[in-house]
């Protein structure tokens, strides 16, 4: 009985995992996605009519959700490393409007940049309109809903600057 729930469990192991890399691949041809790219685990979703590009060396972790929308953009430079529940999103609706129905609803919308060599921690919900800078890292379980400047390190619901990487606080001190 153990080799049939073995053999059962390597047969949905193998399965999903074709799934998933089929999936991958069409995401590298709707989108600009470098080829050293690398998906980290399962059920990454990108989708939306806008435009996401993903420079080299980068990675992004399982279960995380890219939307584009139309006319805007999601970019990832090189060497960034991105935790899993990752989630960005270009359109997302203001809840502090006063609206009564969906046509008066203003949506917060906006491109998401990410420069080069950003860490990222798990369970990270970027808003729409933000750009992090060069060698910033993002603590987990953080909103991100504003810039966040080269070397910085920031952190918590919304995310604040906790300090600055040692390289830049002891050019800042000299």
């Amino acid at each position: 009985m153990k080799f049939i729930i073995r053999l059962f469990a390597k047969i949905y192991s193998t399965l999903k995992d074709s799934y998933d890399l089929n999936v991958y691949d069409g995401y590298r041809k709707k989108y600009n996605i470098h080829e050293s790219f690398r998906f980290n685990g399962e059920s990454t979703l990108m989708y939306g009519d806008g435009k996401i590009t993903i420079l080299e060396n980068s990675y992004i972790g399982r279960h995380s959700l890219i939307q584009v929308a139309g006319g805007y953009e999601v970019s990832i430079g090189k060497n960034c490393s991105i935790g899993p529940w990752f989630k960005i999103w270009t359109q997302s609706t203001n809840v502090d409007a006063d609206f009564n129905f969906a046509e008066q609803r203003k949506d917060k919308i906006g491109s998401v940049i990410i420069k080069d060599a950003v860490w990222i921690g798990a369970n990270v919900l970027i808003s729409p309109n933000v750009t992090i800078g060069n060698n910033a890292i993002i603590g987990a379980n953080s909103v991100v809903t504003s810039d966040v400047p080269d070397f910085a390190i920031v952190g918590g619901v919304p995310a604040k600057l906790i300090r600055y990487k040692s390289i830049i606080s002891n050019q800042l001190s000299n």
